[in-house]
């Protein structure tokens, strides 16, 4: 049930509802202090049928998960056992589903062994999202950040809430909990701008993402075919797919849970105008870097060891993130160039602050932003290649400004005139405002007749443009 498909419009107008019917006088009086928990319960269900429509099955293992990671939160800050458990198990099923057989068949490779059969695991959706999310509320309890919650049901909410289940954000228990302790719902300004954020996400999934894709998956499946030019623009037409599609899925994430009365974290934060790759990871997946950040570069040692530790810790929590995204060599690879650029931004860093001063003027910046953006679209490369052969392929089509069939795709034209105008325009918003760039999540007035209008024009230009073919979110995958 995707959040593009006419099953989660049902779907969703079907809880909403029942949400909205908890507002009413009559079931107000009938449930009496109970009604927050009714509510609880009732999005709890949701949830559960939410992601047991890809395969009920799954439903057994997030609650497997959620019930070790409530037990565990009840002790782990006295029985190091139950912090073992907590942190432990949840790891050991995330390995087994996610990384058995690719580790598996690079055994086989790396000793030439020849399988004489394959234990295929149907793989969870979203397990990364939510077993990420359970090991930081353990962690948190354990640390003494937050106190153990006592309510199964809102351990249970928190770890499966459905708008974010799939592919985040990543949220914090110290974030999410405390909102379960208020009396959150559907209300008219909710929805005012829910509803506006859930279009916005649209926008960017089928318009923009899923028209570039067929472009994109036409180069990618046959490289050799294209020239030089034509795989320059499906490189960068990724990046803006990639963007598009992830950054749409996080914004009808904070959509549908605004619409409900519940506040996620932003996600994104105009990344492509990062003028180093440290700066990038502060701007993309955004709750995913501070999750790295925090239960992994820090308790590894940070920035208190020393430069060269430092460097290790850096490249070795890009590493493990690479991997986190996929069981493929090619993640690896991806996550190890990202790591590698943030050691050298580092050193460099280091370096001008000894020799000199750190403030560039406006050329430097720009050649900053274009050469940050370079790079990382030279990585998304391995992300979206299916093999190394792939990639390089790809990569030295560029450099020889190999010959082929030329084709300029109009989408990836248009995606990139869109990302570039929208980022402008909140740049030069956040001008007039004298603060910092943080994106753009345009909201009009709904309550006013030229913002209704705009708004029904806007989804006026969804129906027309969209794709309609098959395109699942490329995070789902993860």
């Amino acid at each position: 049930m995707a959040f593009n498909s006419l099953s989660f419009l049902v779907f969703f107008v079907i809880v909403a509802a029942a949400m909205a019917l908890t507002n009413t006088a009559a079931l107000k009086r009938l449930l009496s202090g109970k009604l927050i928990g009714f509510r609880h319960v009732l999005l709890l269900l949701a949830s559960y049928v939410f992601y047991g429509w890809w395969n009920w099955k799954c439903c057994l293992l997030l609650l497997m998960l959620t019930a070790v990671a409530f037990f565990s939160s009840q002790s782990c800050r006295k029985s190091r056992f139950a912090l073992c458990a907590g942190v432990i198990f949840p790891l050991l099923v995330l390995g087994i589903f996610k990384y058995f057989n690719f580790f598996v068949e690079s055994f086989c490779e790396l000793f030439g062994i020849i399988r004489r059969g394959s234990l295929n695991l149907i793989l969870p959706v979203g397990i990364s999202f939510y077993t990420f999310q359970a090991l930081s509320y353990i962690i948190d309890v354990h640390r003494g950040k937050i106190g153990a919650e006592k309510s199964f049901v809102k351990v249970a909410l928190y770890i499966g809430f459905f708008p974010q289940i799939v592919s985040g954000p990543i949220v914090k228990a110290g974030e999410f909990l405390p909102q379960l302790d208020e009396d959150r719902n559907i209300s008219p300004a909710n929805l005012e701008k829910g509803v506006q954020y859930f279009a916005f996400g649209l926008f960017k999934k089928a318009v923009i993402a899923d028209n570039i894709s067929v472009f994109v998956d036409a180069v990618y499946s046959n490289p050799a075919e294209f020239s030089g030019l034509t795989v320059l623009l499906a490189i960068l037409g990724y990046s803006i797919q990639i963007y598009c599609d992830f950054s749409g899925y996080s914004d009808m994430a904070v959509g549908c849970a605004r619409c409900l009365g519940y506040r996620l974290p932003r996600n994104f934060n105009m990344p492509y105008i990062s003028k180093n790759v440290k700066e990038f990871w502060k701007r993309w997946h955004i709750s995913l870097s501070t999750w790295l950040m925090e239960y992994l570069y820090i308790p590894l040692g940070g920035n208190r060891k020393g430069k060269a530790r430092t460097c290790l810790n850096l490249f070795l929590t890009m590493l493990i993130g690479g991997l986190w995204h996929g069981a493929a060599w090619t993640f690896v690879a991806w996550g190890a160039l990202h790591g590698a650029a943030l050691c050298v931004h580092r050193v460099w860093r280091a370096w001008r602050e000894k020799h000199g001063s750190e403030k560039e003027d406006l050329p430097g910046k720009v050649l900053s932003v274009l050469l940050t953006f370079a790079y990382v679209s030279i990585c998304w490369v391995f992300f979206r290649a299916d093999s190394f052969e792939t990639a390089t392929e790809i990569i030295s089509a560029v450099f020889t400004w190999k010959a082929g069939v030329t084709h300029i795709s109009s989408w990836v034209v248009f995606g990139l005139t869109v990302t570039a105008a929208a980022t402008a325009a909140a740049c030069v918003r956040s001008r007039r405002h004298g603060t910092a760039p943080e994106g753009y999540y345009p909201a009009a007035n709904l309550n006013s007749v030229p913002g209704l209008a705009l708004f029904f024009i806007f989804l006026g230009l969804i129906s027309a443009l969209a794709y309609t073919g098959e395109t699942p979110f490329i995070y789902a995958q993860f």
